[in-house]
């Protein structure tokens, strides 16, 4: 199964400013309610503490870049990228150059290029590896950073390794300031900077990790349930889909109990915490519902009808919804997964979380690389378009349809009755490691389902396998992927256009706040 985190997106979290002055002194300003706000930052600890809050969460295995500038003398800090730390040293000098390069010349087609650079390396000890040992293990890598933003003429002011709870400046070997033994970092949240920060309304969002918890599929023991639902709901769905009389019929029935499960989540009672958000999300969604919704969407035109479910009161439901499918896409149907993290991408990116918007959608493209959607979509969110010209493509293909009575969360269709609204098979919380099921040679499961009849292409258009024929005739249950083509839907042509339009081409990967996995 293909493992969404293996290839993650930006981690920029927009232009928080901040004067700064040579050497290892910044000032950062936020704006709020009352008089202006100053935060200066003067020594390595300061810096340590604010790396957080440039990007709207703590960072783990990570190499981060804060590009700092100039503007009307005074300087601030500018665009952030950020990239996992590859496993193996030798792919270190890639990885530098990548992400120096990604991140100045993406400021560069901005008109902000950077005059300096803070690098921050955040890595947890190995076992029974200790935090400094993980500071000299990663200084050639720091090293390797410097010479990098010393090609660009782009001089690193300071360089930081954040671990086991401390910090040691590679910059820096005043015993008074930074001593061997590093220095501890102070409590989250403490600061004068964090204190400036909640004033200013920033958040920071815990680790990485967690937020993609959210859209990672559950392999627990309710996944063998899950994937048996999906063999099973492949079956029939993936051929009505390959007859255009069928196809019709899937979309809207899909459409249908997409509306139906969201008018669900809107009337559950609230709980509290993020885990348990998600936990009543999955029980309140059946095996068979998440099965038919998740194949039904593996359609181009369904997916995009789905996609208008992007602002107002659908918009909350409507990314619940897609988390809870992505958590589905379980065992063999990873791939799958890059339809509900697209829109899930796309709908925190309309709603203003670009964070979020940026992980889903890289997770979508770990799952299926080739997904034109979710690769427009992660560059227009790296590139810093405004989603408004998406939003109006999709707005105008609604209204063409007349759709003013496809509200998702009311109106339209009634909402489900009594027989309807509990989910005859909930999704379980996790309760350890899934068991295996008996396979024959054939792939076939020993139940007589089949192994993987899926749903399964490349954007653009239908990711639809046909079924294979033997020579003798006889079709089996499951389906054979195949590749197949269609138009670019009109919500895609607008991103490729604006997309463009900021001079950077469709495949382009290393941007400012990109992010790449080596």
């Amino acid at each position: 199964m293909t493992n969404h985190s293996e290839t993650t997106g930006s981690s920029e979290n927009g232009d928080i400013p901040g004067p700064v002055k040579p050497g290892r002194t910044a000032r950062t300003r936020y704006d709020g309610p009352g008089d202006e706000h100053q935060v200066t930052l003067r020594t390595p600890a300061e810096l340590a503490d604010a790396l957080p809050y440039l990007l709207g969460y703590r960072p783990e295995d990570s190499i981060v870049l804060a590009a700092l500038r100039d503007r009307g003398g005074r300087g601030r800090f500018g665009g952030r990228a950020r990239l996992g730390i590859p496993a193996n040293a030798d792919d270190w000098t890639g990885a530098a150059g990548q992400l120096v390069h990604g991140l100045v010349t993406g400021s560069e087609r901005r008109g902000v290029r950077p005059e300096q650079m803070v690098a921050y390396l955040c890595q947890e000890p190995a076992r029974g590896e200790t935090g400094r040992e993980v500071m000299e293990r990663l200084r050639p890598l720091a090293q390797k950073l410097r010479v990098e933003c010393g090609a660009l003429d782009v001089p690193v002011v300071e360089a930081l390794c954040i671990s086991a709870g401390r910090f040691w400046s590679y910059c820096c070997d005043e015993e008074a300031c930074c001593p061997a033994e590093g220095v501890p970092m102070g409590m989250p949240g403490t600061s004068v900077l964090a204190a400036a920060a909640t004033y200013a309304g920033i958040q920071v969002r815990g680790s990485l990790s967690e937020l993609r918890a959210r859209l990672l599929p559950r392999e627990n023991a309710a996944a063998l349930d899950q994937e048996a639902a999906l063999d099973a709901a492949a079956v029939t769905v993936v051929s009505r889909i390959l007859d255009d009389a069928g196809r019709s019929e899937v979309a809207e029935e899909t459409l249908d109990l997409a509306r139906r499960v969201m008018r669900r989540l809107t009337d559950a009672p609230p709980v509290s915490g993020v885990p348990a958000e998600d936990l009543r999300d999955d029980q309140l969604l059946g095996h068979d519902e998440a099965a038919a919704l998740i194949l039904g969407l593996q359609d181009r035109t369904t997916r995009d009808r789905a996609a208008e479910w992007m602002e107002g009161d659908e918009a909350g439901p409507a990314l619940r919804l897609w988390r809870a499918l992505a958590r589905r896409c379980v065992r063999s149907y990873g791939e799958h997964a890059a339809a509900p993290l697209t829109l899930a991408g796309w709908v925190a990116w309309s709603v203003g979380d670009e964070l979020e918007a940026r992980e889903a959608l890289a997770m979508a493209l770990g799952a299926d690389p080739d997904y034109l959607f979710a690769r427009l979509l992660h560059q227009a969110c790296n590139e810093g378009l405004d989603p408004e010209s998406v939003r109006r493509c999709l707005r105008a293909e609604r209204g063409g349809r007349g759709g003013g009575g496809d509200d998702a969360t009311g109106g339209g269709e009634q909402a489900d009755g009594p027989a309807q609204r509990r989910p005859a098979e909930p999704w379980s919380a996790p309760q350890g490691s899934p068991g295996r099921r008996r396979r024959t040679r054939s792939g076939v499961p020993a139940d007589g389902a089949p192994r993987r009849a899926r749903a399964q292409g490349r954007e653009p258009g239908a990711r639809i396998g046909r079924p294979r024929t033997p020579a003798g005739g006889e079709r089996p249950g499951g389906v054979r992927p195949a590749r197949t083509r269609s138009h670019v839907s009109g919500a895609q042509a607008t991103v490729r256009k604006e997309t463009c339009a900021e001079g950077a081409g469709a495949g382009e990967r290393a941007t400012e706040g990109g992010e790449e996995r080596a």
